[in-house]
């Protein structure tokens, strides 16, 4: 059965007839498939697409162009699991206007089921804007990564006594604040355990953590982080890699190349082999050849 936005919008652990959700990141078909098959509540179509599938060394660089094609690849397997698009740089912060077409465009053109933005009381009329129209939103409270050059790099936020931005009090306010306009969840990321189980026991929608503790009500992990395919990339202190497909896609591609140049790879068994010949017509028993220059086939020549 297929997850939805109202589905999602109770989803809360604390009740006891709800396990925590579990989301992770998908670019393409193929990843969202096999995100399908085990069982997946959420796909998030990530700007995180800009680091994993670009090479950048933050999400800035991504447009909405290519996160419409993205989330168009994601929507086409996604059967069972709710499909939610990121709303890259600058798609939604220049005007609500300008929010509202970029969101509509993820909606119509890359068949998103809703959308996330990143920001709190500062985004909170824009999400009330989005809800009002229809588009379910999805908030990202604590390290933002658009934030990267507020927050001098991808740093642990709420650890601050201040009442600025990044500090715990600042949070819990941008955490009100999305539900109020109207959010169906929101992300905490990267902040210390307790502010994230305050922030879940108080708000009524659910929070899903990366970087935040078991005690929120889900979870979210980039793919290519938990299967280990970022061989070689600084791993954050929240990462569990679940598995190690990046060194046994090396193996893999080693063994290839091992096989190809000591002509082993293709063997018979990967070659197509001729047809056996045809028998000839001749050759078949109880034909009789056609008479030459008759043109019968009874050996009588034509009155």
């Amino acid at each position: 059965m297929r997850i939805s936005v109202p589905a999602v919008r109770h989803w809360k652990v604390a009740d006891g007839t709800h396990k925590p959700l579990v989301m992770v990141t998908a670019y393409d078909y193929t990843f969202a498939k096999l995100a399908e098959a085990a069982g997946m509540d959420i796909l998030l179509v990530g700007d995180s697409l800009g680091m994993v599938i670009q090479g950048h060394s933050s999400t800035l660089p991504v447009t909405l162009d290519e996160m419409i094609y993205h989330t168009r690849c994601v929507s086409r397997a996604a059967h069972n699991a709710l499909v939610v698009a990121d709303m890259p740089f600058l798609s939604y912060q220049i005007s609500e206007t300008h929010a509202i077409e970029a969101a509509g465009r993820l909606i119509k053109e890359g068949g998103a089921s809703a959308v996330k933005l990143e920001g709190g009381e500062v985004m909170a009329s824009t999400v009330r804007r989005l809800v009002d129209l229809d588009i379910p939103v999805m908030g990202h409270i604590g390290m933002t990564p658009q934030s990267i050059h507020r927050m001098g790099g991808y740093k642990v936020q709420g650890r601050s006594t201040s009442t600025g931005a990044g500090s715990a009090e600042q949070i819990v306010r941008d955490a009100k604040a999305l539900e109020e306009a109207g959010a169906f969840s929101v992300v905490i990321e990267c902040v210390p355990q307790d502010l994230a189980a305050t922030i879940t026991k108080e708000l009524s929608i659910p929070t899903i953590g990366i970087g935040a503790s078991s005690d929120c009500d889900g979870q979210v992990l980039v793919s290519y982080d938990l299967l280990g395919l970022q061989t070689g990339e600084h791993r954050p202190k929240f990462l569990k890699q679940f598995a190690q497909l990046g060194k046994a896609a090396v193996d893999a591609l080693v063994t290839y190349g091992d096989e190809v140049r000591s002509r082993t790879f293709p063997s018979p068994t990967e070659c197509y082999q001729d047809s056996p010949p045809r028998p000839s017509l001749t050759a078949m028993p109880g034909h009789n050849a056609v008479n030459e220059g008759t043109g019968t086939s009874d050996g009588k020549a034509v009155a």
